[in-house]
């Protein structure tokens, strides 16, 4: 492989709490210490370990460029005591781990949004009305309310359906709820950017006057190469400017990681399969 490339960034689909697919991914890789290392959101929850995926994926140190998932943020919630646990989760681990707190502490202060090279990463997608400048300053105002000491309020402000459409009048508050509803949960919305949030078939299950977020005619972020996850019926998809990620690990399927390269030529996928997720996934 060449120099350039062997230093590209690795970016990685939704893990959920499937460890030993990481392992083996990794392992297939053979990444050098110094090449980094990307995840697209929902480190954890559904899967069999996701304390151990937590620890894993925090004990890379600088190398890991991991952003906010909605699984990432009900683990949050439920510590913070604004959500009840589900029964299909698998977080109550972390909460009991000896090391809960420092684990928690670093995913709060994870980031919304990692713009890098002309890459970005976010976990769902962004509204078509956003410009890349106004989605970082987004995700800098969420990632600011839930570093900051009053965190537990601000995170139960961002829960809620509405509003579902971007306007650059809203209040701070609803801004902030469009804002964190895009980043964490998004797969269709119409033309004017208005989202739904009960389709999470695949791209032809797109409800009347819908389309995949990044499909919408004009988007503003076309000139940006985004990485998201999130979308398991969508698959493992690379356009030059677009890679979804997420391939359904925690249902069985399998786990993909990309190169980055900057040349989408040059790109290359790896995946491994994880039929010891079968049947865990459930829900977003």
């Amino acid at each position: 492989m060449n120099d350039h490339l062997s230093r590209a960034p690795l970016a990685f689909g939704d893990l959920q709490g499937c460890h030993a697919p990481l392992r083996r991914l990794l392992d297939t890789l053979s990444p050098s210490p110094d090449t980094p290392l990307w995840f697209a959101g929902d480190l954890i929850n559904r899967g069999p370990d996701s304390l151990a995926t937590l620890r894993e994926v925090a004990g890379f140190g600088d190398r890991a460029r991991a952003v906010l998932g909605n699984h990432d943020l009900h683990l949050l919630a439920v510590h913070a005591g604004i959500r009840k646990m589900k029964d299909s989760d698998t977080i109550a681990e972390i909460l009991k781990a000896p090391d809960a707190p420092a684990l928690l502490e670093w995913l709060r202060h994870r980031p919304f949004a990692h713009h890098e090279n002309g890459v970005l990463m976010v976990h769902a997608g962004v509204l078509p009305q956003w410009d890349l400048t106004l989605t970082l300053e987004l995700a800098d105002e969420l990632q600011r309310a839930l570093r900051g000491a009053d965190w537990k309020n601000a995170l139960g402000e961002l829960y809620g359906n509405e509003p579902r459409r971007w306007s650059p009048d809203l209040k701070r508050k609803d801004r902030m709820r469009v804002a964190f509803n895009a980043f964490t949960r998004i797969r269709f919305c119409t033309p004017d950017g208005t989202m739904e949030f009960a389709a999470n078939g695949g791209p032809a299950s797109a409800p009347p006057h819908h389309l995949p977020w990044f499909d919408v005619p004009q988007r503003r972020t076309q000139d940006v190469t985004i990485v998201f996850g999130h979308w398991a019926a969508l698959g493992l998809m690379l356009r030059d400017n677009l890679i979804a990620l997420d391939s359904g690990c925690v249902w069985g399927n399998r786990l993909s990681a990309v190169r980055l390269a900057a040349d989408p030529r040059e790109r290359t996928v790896a995946q491994v399969e994880c039929g010891e997720c079968a049947g865990a996934g459930q829900g977003d």
